[in-house]
């Protein structure tokens, strides 16, 4: 059976799945990758924040975070965070989720701070390297666009 999909801005998000979106990031992020960093970076709340997510069975087993931003008056959207349990990887969870942001995102350009090694993937989805690699939380990364249509 295929995890259902969800989508909520970030003002609309109720405590408990917003627990289990940071539950799952942390998991991944800090535990897994060994990276400390800072995950409650003021941006989960926001109107012009929506997570998507998909559930299995209960618990939240893949997410990400598409944040619209407008800088000079312009759209631009950034898709961040994106994760997805470890033992639910290789089920094209995180292509799923990456598609629902694209489908809303339409015409604009997106960006994102892709982890070096997952760059032929975001490739995949029409992102191209808009960059050169950087270190970010000790982590290689290297900025990704999808230009306007």
């Amino acid at each position: 059976m295929t995890a259902p999909l969800h989508r909520c801005s970030g003002r609309d998000l109720d405590a408990a799945t917003l627990y289990e979106l940071l539950k799952l990031r942390v998991e991944v992020f800090v535990v897994e990758q060994a990276c400390p960093y800072p995950e409650l970076d003021g941006h989960d709340l926001g109107p012009q924040v929506r997570h998507f997510w998909l559930d299995g069975g209960g618990e939240v087993i893949s997410t990400l975070r598409l944040i619209e931003e407008n800088p000079q008056g312009r759209r631009l959207f950034r898709i961040g965070r994106v994760c997805t349990k470890s033992s639910e990887r290789g089920h094209g969870h995180s292509t799923r989720l990456i598609q629902a942001a694209l489908a809303e995102v339409g015409e604009h350009p997106c960006r994102i701070s892709a982890q070096t090694y997952l760059t032929d993937m975001y490739a995949r989805h029409g992102f191209a390297v808009d960059g050169e690699e950087f270190r970010e939380d000790g982590i290689a990364h290297v900025p990704m666009l999808r230009s306007g249509r």
